[in-house]
């Protein structure tokens, strides 16, 4: 069966579709919903356990509180209020905390920890996943049950001031609101001001039942300056400033009221030690929760310390204060002590209400709900409940009916804490088998890409298929019945619990003869490679030479890269891999090139045999000679560097030291920013520059990265792009020193530190006027003068363009990182790449993992509590969405972006010497 390229293209692009959906399918598990009626019919709640012939109650209990104040501070981490920081920063709620009417939580948020899906967990109570994360970009209205709609058509009425994020989730809910933007970070006073001027008119008020607040300064301030700035201490005495206002205000209203009022204290995340959030770092997902209210009076010694809950828990307390249902899809468990000074049989009918709530989400999520732990517990607690009624009923007062009543309690926080933990493990359950089923797609597709690739790319390319052969049709046949036998196997141990199973048997059946097919595509491909002799072959004109050490490396590293994501850990340390990969390509070119300099037995270079033609054109050039070379090793045509022959004594050494300057350049690098999971939090060398005490230091620094990027970039750009590259990096640095960074020598202080708009706008010009200059040199390269040599400097434009704008948004300490960038990028392709004739996929290859090492060597990492949300707001003075969104992509990606520039320009100027 013959296939033209097009449709084996398209072919390969659909079932490669197919089996990523269904590994993200498995990898990303349905949560945890309940399946009685729709979202927001109000069911009738669960009776009291019968004690005779009927139960004797069968409301929800009346509400706790009159009013409820929530208080939700962004990115407020727990140390912020019960630490140091709280002590010298928060004085007032220090206070309550240790000494006043309260109780103290510390809320733990699960990932991702970013503002929309905690916002969810906290009013939900149920685990939101990691698709969130990109709807948090533009939320869209909240469908599922939750404490906000229940409090709507309970007709409470609702007031919100802060992130619009709740607007949006929330449209026509509140009564009253004002919204303010949550992604434009540069603003940390505004933001909260906003919200703030609205308290004296709405506290004095008594049309309302709820407030909530959302103030978003503190988390804008961690992303531009992280949790160690001292922006943060002002930002938390004006946030204790604001707890004094409502507490205070709440307490005078309760000499009118028959219940006492609620002032919540919270955060949606925290903050990890470079200032962002989203990732499960302790940091990040340790918040305060303060519950203030006069209910909660404390006798003289009474001790409280914050014990740790879910994040989750607040939306079933919440819901019982306001005497609400509790959401349906809520795994989160009361918070005893907010009830604890209520009567016996009020405590054990809130704990009764919450339990039933979470068996029946347990019921229809897990099919042996029966063989649980947590509602075994729960049975047993409902037993002992009815009796302890029964009890009730007869004799209120005596001994026996208060111990059991402490049993039953006791039981039914056992089987609360049980049945939390059961739903919360069901949301973190991956479904394992649909996962290998697309994986095992995927990869057979790739592999047959890559088997195919000589083919595939030819415009007359077909693919025999030899569908028809004896031998294919019998290994199909076989593949197929023992994929079916554990499918058949699989599915009858997982239940409904697995995706994959859940698929009708057609369906399923024509997957597992699809994988069938696809091995056996993939072994007649491999078996015609080794019989027709071109398995370790590289090319036609090399056809008699084998695999060199270099290639080897660059071949086993990549592969082993692609294997090691197999694995959570490496994932989590994927920098580790790649710079153990880059050092050790250094040294494989450190001894590729003595091996090509230094004289072998035989008086003559060590050759490879991959390069066995030109050996002696690169021993020349390695040895101050000019090298006869015939061709370029890109395009057929070798030339010889002028640079070579310029400077023939130094020359050779600057070739051989060159590995070993890459190799000490990245060493440098590693320790300005600790990344990934285990030792991100240990302190490094960037941080010890952005300390105030070192700011000398760092603008020292700063400027002499920003000289030698000038340096490096000049060299090939036209007169008015230097001018403009100049000006532009002198604008990067005035920029810097706006924003209190960096130091500028005629000015002491800090008296004059502004956002910095015009100084960013100023270099967004010459970074505008250099890509427009390269711009027009490709076009009239393309059009007019059709010259390889404009074009190629019109390619250098662009890249220099790039460099600027990298150089404006990354923050100061990270510019020596950008000027190492681009240093080696310049040794590798003057003295590596070209004296030893790499052919174009070796230099390829080496860009990317120079370029995926760079990435890390920002302090990037897999967590998106790296990325560094402040750049998207370099010289804009609102949210404007587009520009944010790829200046933060932009800063993000600045070194495989950078990398790959580089790689355009090198390619395009080694053809262009043809």
């Amino acid at each position: 069966m013959r296939l033209g390229s097009g449709t084996f293209a398209a072919c390969c692009v659909v079932i490669e579709v197919l089996g990523v959906a269904l590994f993200l399918r498995g990898f990303f598990p349905v949560p945890v919903r309940s399946s009685s009626g729709t979202e927001h019919q109000a069911e009738p709640p669960a009776p009291e356990p019968s004690a005779g012939a009927s139960s004797n109650w069968t409301k929800l209990p009346p509400p706790l509180f009159s009013k409820v104040v929530i208080v939700l501070i962004d990115a407020l981490r727990d140390d912020f209020v019960f630490g140091s920081k709280g002590v010298k920063f928060m004085p007032y709620t220090t206070y309550l905390v240790e000494k006043g009417a309260s109780h103290s939580f510390v809320a733990e948020a699960k990932p991702p920890t970013v503002t929309m899906p905690r916002i969810k967990a906290l009013v939900t109570g149920s685990l939101p996943g990691f698709v969130d994360v990109i709807r948090n970009l533009n939320s869209p209205a909240l469908l599922e049950d939750n404490v906000i709609t229940q409090a709507k058509a309970a007709g409470k009425r609702m007031i919100f001031y802060g992130d619009d994020t709740w607007v949006k989730l929330f449209p026509k809910h509140f009564v009253e609101y004002d919204g303010t933007t949550s992604f434009f970070v540069s603003d940390y006073t505004e933001v909260d001001d906003n919200v703030t001027r609205h308290l004296d008119k709405v506290l004095k008020r008594g049309d309302w039942d709820v407030l909530i607040l959302h103030y978003l300064g503190l988390d804008h301030i961690g992303h531009t300056s992280g949790p160690r700035s001292p922006l943060i201490g002002r930002k938390l005495s004006e946030m204790d400033g604001v707890l004094v206002k409502i507490h205070t205000a709440l307490l005078a209203e309760e000499r009118e009221t028959l219940l006492p009022n609620l002032l919540v204290l919270c955060a949606d995340h925290g903050m990890s030690e470079t200032g962002g959030h989203g990732a499960s770092s302790t940091e990040e997902v340790n918040t305060p929760l303060v519950f203030i209210s006069s209910a909660f009076e404390r006798k003289p010694g009474d001790i409280r310390y914050p014990k740790h809950v879910q994040q989750t828990d607040l939306a079933a307390t919440l819901a019982v204060g306001l005497g609400l249902p509790i959401p349906k899809h809520s795994v989160g468990s009361l918070l005893f002590p907010i009830v604890e000074g209520k009567a016996m049989r009020e405590q054990l009918r809130f704990l009764h209400l919450n339990a039933v709530q979470l068996s029946r989400l347990l019921q229809e999520n897990v099919p042996s709900f029966k063989k649980e732990p947590g509602f075994q517990q729960f049975k047993v607690s409902e037993r002992l409940h009815a009796n302890w009624i029964r009890l009730y009923l007869e004799d209120s007062n005596s001994e026996v009916l208060v111990s059991l009543g402490t049993k039953v309690r006791r039981q039914y926080l056992d089987a609360l804490r049980t049945l939390s933990l059961s739903l919360s493990r069901q949301v973190a359950h991956y479904d394992a088998y649909s996962m290998a089923v697309g994986t095992v797609v995927v990869l057979e597709v790739l592999v047959l890409l890559l088997l195919s690739i000589p083919q595939a790319l030819s415009n007359k390319a077909e693919l025999d298929v030899p569908l028809s052969s004896p031998v294919f049709s019998l290994l199909f046949y076989l593949t197929s019945l023992v994929l079916l036998a554990l499918h058949v196997m699989v599915c009858t141990s997982a239940g409904r619990s697995c995706y994959f199973c859940s698929l009708s048997w057609l369906t399923a059946g024509a997957v597992m003869l699809l994988i069938s097919a696809l091995l056996c595509v993939v072994a007649s491909a491999l078996t015609k490679m080794f019989l027709d002799g071109k398995l370790l072959r590289k090319s036609p004109a090399c056809s008699g030479s084998g695999w060199s050490e270099l290639e080897l490396l660059i071949l086993l590293g990549t592969m082993g890269h692609v294997v090691s994501l197999g694995a959570s850990s490496f994932i989590e340390e994927e920098h580790q891999t790649w710079y153990f990969l880059v050092n050790t390509l250094c040294l494989a070119l450190c001894h590729q090139v003595y091996k090509n300099y230094f004289p072998g037995p035989d008086g003559g270079p060590q050759c490879h045999p991959y390069i066995a033609d030109g050996c002696d054109c690169a021993a020349a050039a390695l040895q101050g000679r000019k090298p006869a070379w015939d061709g370029a090793e890109l395009g057929g045509i070798h030339e010889s560097p002028a640079s070579l022959a310029t400077h023939p004594g130094n020359e050779k050494w600057v070739v051989l030291a060159s590995p070993w300057l890459i190799l000490a350049c990245c060493r440098l690098l590693r320790p300005l920013n600790q990344t990934g999971v285990q030792w991100a939090h240990r302190p490094d060398l960037g941080h010890w520059l952005t300390s105030s005490d070192h700011k000398a230091e760092l603008s020292v620094l700063a400027a002499l990265s920003l000289v030698v990027l000038f340096a490096l970039v000049q060299r090939r750009c036209s007169r008015a792009s230097k001018i403009a590259m100049a000006l532009g990096l002198l604008g990067v640095y005035c920029y810097r020193a706006a924003l209190g960074n960096v130091l500028l020598p005629w000015r002491q202080g800090s008296k004059d530190i502004s956002k910095g708009i015009v100084e960013a706008r100023f270099v967004y010009v010459f970074v505008l006027g250099i890509l427009f200059t390269g711009t027009r040199d490709l076009l009239k390269s393309q059009v007019t003068v059709a010259d390889p040599a404009v074009r190629a400097a019109g390619l250098w434009e662009l890249h220099s363009g790039l460099v600027l704008l990298a150089a404006l948004l990354l923050r100061p300490h990270n510019l020596p990182v950008l000027a190492l960038g681009l240093l080696i990028q310049m040794v590798m392709a003057k003295f590596i790449w070209k004296p030893l004739r790499h052919d174009a996929a070796e230099v390829t290859i080496m860009h990317y993992w120079f370029g995926q090492a760079f990435f890390y060597f920002q302090g990037n990492s897999n967590n998106v509590a790296t990325v560094d949300v402040s750049a998207g707001f370099v010289g804009l003075g609102t949210y404007v969405e587009v520009p944010a969104v790829f200046l933060t992509a932009f800063a993000t990606y600045t070194g495989p972006v950078l990398w790959a520039s580089h790689l355009v320009n090198f390619l395009s100027s080694e053809s262009s010497r043809l």
